[in-house]
C-alpha cells in the first residue's frame, strides 16, 4: 500500500507498507524532508510497524511522538503529516 501528503508549507511524506493478519507491517516512511538523527526515522517505521489497520490518525501520531521523544528534530514533516499519509495508504489499499 502507498500513502502521500504534502504538509501544509512543509515537505512531502510517503509511507509504503503491507497488511498482515489486519496489521502494518513493512512500513517505510520517505520523502524530500530531514530528520535528526537520521536514526529516528527507524523509529518511526517500528512504531507504526504491528499497528492495527483500523488504528485512528490521532493515535498513530501519538504512536511516532512517542517513539520520537523530545532528541528528535524533524523539519518540513510532523508526526501527523506521517500519521495522515499512513491512514492514506491504508484507505487506498482497503479500496482496491
Amino acid at each position: 500500500m502507498h500513502g502521500e501528503y504534502k504538509i501544509p508549507g512543509g515537505k512531502l511524506v510517503v509511507v509504503d507498507l503491507s497488511e498482515v493478519d489486519g496489521r502494518l507491517a513493512d512500513v517505510r516512511v520517505s520523502g524530500d524532508f530531514f530528520i535528526e538523527p537520521d536514526a529516528a526515522l527507524d523509529a518511526i517505521d517500528a512504531a507504526l510497524d504491528g499497528l492495527t489497520i483500523d488504528t485512528p490518525q490521532a493515535e498513530l501520531t501519538l504512536a511516532i511522538e512517542v517513539a520520537l521523544g523530545d532528541a528528535v528534530s524533524l523539519y518540513g514533516i510532523t508526526a501527523e503529516g506521517v500519521a495522515v499519509a499512513v491512514r492514506r495508504a491504508i484507505n487506498a489499499g482497503t479500496q482496491a
